[in-house]
């Protein structure tokens, strides 16, 4: 008895489910996935700033199961690390696998989703973003000119205003119609 490992502290612990979607166990399964990432890397006790000073590099991260496969995954990581550097911290990652938790809310699923398709950064989804994001999603197997038409019909049916790019709010309308967003913008730990 009182040979228990402590990860976290309690304070660490009530921090992490106050924002998160997560119970205390699973913040302890994801601290456990995260180290099995890297256990070189990452340590069995996180004390003092580590949870946010030890990063995993981006190229480890794209290896994970979980993500592998997915298209998106470089620039998932890239939104969801501190720096846009793709490397992730356990709070980065904490983060990742909550908004892509099935108890996140639609919202914050909306939001994440948008800044992954914002490649640019500039706040708005235009023609180039599009481009990048069929160009990941067929493995650049359609011509040019395929990929073209598509990022130009996408605008066209989601441009309410007409500026030739879309904003959150135009985003955020063609994706709450979309019946299959919430079992794809998922990852299960």
């Amino acid at each position: 008895m009182g040979n228990k490992l402590v990860t976290f502290t309690e304070q660490q612990l009530v921090n992490y489910q106050d924002c998160s979607f997560f119970t205390r166990k699973e913040i302890l399964r994801v601290h456990k996935r995260f180290r099995e990432v890297r256990s070189d890397l990452v340590p069995t006790v996180m004390t003092e700033n580590q949870p946010v000073t030890v990063r995993i590099p981006l190229d480890s991260m794209e290896k994970l199961p979980e993500l592998k496969e997915n298209p998106f995954r470089r620039r998932i990581c890239e939104v969801f690390s501190r720096d846009d550097s793709g490397d992730l911290s356990f709070e980065d990652f904490l983060d990742l696998l909550s908004v892509f938790s099935e108890q996140a809310p639609r919202d914050i699923k909306v939001f994440y989703a948008f800044q992954i398709y914002d490649f640019d950064g500039d706040s708005h989804i235009g023609a180039e973003d599009l481009d990048i994001a069929i160009r990941l999603l067929t493995h650049q197997q359609l011509p040019e000119e395929d990929m073209r038409q598509i990022a130009e019909k996408v605008i066209e049916e989601a441009d309410v205003d007409g500026d030739g790019k879309l904003s959150y709010m135009e985003f955020e309308h063609v994706i709450t119609r979309a019946p299959d967003f919430l079992s794809t913008f998922h990852i299960r730990i």
